[in-house]
């Protein structure tokens, strides 16, 4: 009984939102804000609709499969020979950027709580570390943007996920060891995650890729069906991943980058599933973290904990960007802008929740509510300001569309971003890569 009225409760909900959400393109309200928001709603600390514990397998089956999807969706949409020819800006946010942002976060977390060792402070800022540009999709997608930043915000976003996961393994299993005696297998089962993993995922797109391309030239592949190909070889990896002891999501992360670049023509129906069945599979991610997280961390919430989350989105994020930018003469204003939208989301949750399964870290406890305040705050920060920063900083721009010569207006080949809530008509600046 009380499970069907979960069901009717959250379905009644879908509906509902699904009528008005075409109104809400015109708004600064975001998805992810409602989801969370009712989630809040009807979780055991308010109406008590849903009582349900982190640790329980739906809850975990949701997440593991939410992240397999968009981990392998994000590097899939990711051209490297058009990043590696063209996108500067997301190359530096990702070689110089994340890695100092890493230090940072680890160095302010070390000074704040006393009651982490010092590789819970370095797991802390790694699970903080990917940004979710989903949260604030306007300045993503908004044709005011110029092309060349917003595209940098997307590759950040579609890659540093992936990039930041075998490093949150890697001090996983440095931070058990530093507390535990038998560092060797500590260390030994991280290689062979990281290792097994990407050689798992590569092999699967690589034969997957090979075999559908095959079918397809004798005319045996249905277009209806073309979406199950993709997400087939996605979990594929994965479990084959995590049957030989590699992990899967890494292997996820790779079969992605292989078929997208491979196999291009595999992916297309992809990006059509990922914006509905994917999106929504995200948004209940979102429903699930504000029903049974958001009210169990606020209620221990302390003055380290807000200080941290603040600084997490911003000295944290803001001075590595800048750093990691300086020489391309960029603007204060474009680097300040390229700072702020560096959104947590649904990456850094289920990375959480990896932390939180890990029962030899004493700190994990304090970990995860830092986590669960700091994407909160930064949901309905980055939800908020993103149409009204993307207008500001178009108006900006429009005075750089005269000097061809200013860096921001560069050409740059488009990658595809993961969800257009709000849909925009293509910019006249924009162009499509050869």
């Amino acid at each position: 009984m009380e499970e069907h009225l979960v069901i009717v409760v959250v379905a009644a909900f879908i509906l509902g939102f699904a009528l008005i959400s075409g109104r809400l393109k015109t708004t600064v309200i975001t998805p992810p804000m409602i989801f969370v928001t009712f989630g809040l709603l009807i979780g055991p600390s308010l109406f008590g609709v849903v009582d349900a514990e982190i640790e329980s397998d739906v809850i975990n089956f949701i997440a593991e499969l939410t992240l397999i999807l968009i981990l392998f969706t994000d590097a899939s949409r990711i051209d490297l020979k058009l990043l590696r020819l063209e996108h500067d800006i997301p190359i530096r946010l990702l070689v110089i950027g994340l890695p100092l942002t890493m230090v940072a976060g680890a160095l302010v977390g070390a000074i704040l709580f006393d009651a982490l060792t010092f590789w819970e402070a370095v797991l802390l800022a790694i699970i903080l570390a990917p940004t979710d540009a989903a949260l604030g999709q306007a300045v993503v997608s908004s044709p005011q943007v110029p092309v060349r930043i917003r595209q940098a915000l997307n590759v950040e976003s579609g890659l540093n996920d992936g990039i930041a996961l075998p490093v949150l393994l890697f001090f996983i299993a440095v931070a058990i060891s530093a507390e535990n005696i038998g560092q060797g297998y500590w260390l030994q089962f991280a290689a062979a995650q990281i290792i097994l993993g990407p050689i798992v995922g590569v092999a699967v797109a690589y034969v997957g890729g090979r075999l559908v391309k095959w079918s397809e030239d004798r005319g045996w592949v249905d277009e209806a069906f073309q979406k199950l190909v993709a997400l087939g070889l996605a979990l594929l990896a994965f479990a084959l991943a995590e049957l030989v002891g590699g992990n899967g999501f890494i292997a996820a992360f790779c079969a992605g980058i292989t078929l997208g670049n491979l196999f291009g023509n595999v992916c297309s129906r992809l990006y059509e599933f990922i914006e509905a069945e994917g999106q929504l599979l995200a948004l209940i991610t979102f429903m699930i973290y504000g029903s049974v997280m958001v009210m169990p961390a606020l209620e221990q919430i302390s003055w380290p904990v807000l200080l941290y989350a603040v600084l997490s989105l911003t000295i944290v994020r803001l001075g590595p960007v800048a750093l990691s930018l300086t020489g391309m003469g960029l603007r204060p204003e474009t680097i300040l802008f390229l700072g702020w939208f560096g959104p947590r989301g649904i990456a850094s949750i289920i990375y959480g929740l990896i932390l939180v399964e890990e029962e030899a870290l004493p700190g994990r406890e304090i970990l995860f509510n830092v986590m669960v305040v700091t994407v909160l705050l930064s949901i309905f920060a980055h939800g908020l300001t993103a149409v009204p920063a993307a207008n500001a900083y178009g108006a900006h721009a429009e005075s750089m569309k005269e000097k061809p010569d200013v860096p921001e207006m560069k050409q740059v080949g488009q990658m595809p971003v993961r969800v257009r809530f709000q849909k925009q008509p293509p910019s006249p600046v924009d162009r499509q890569p050869n």
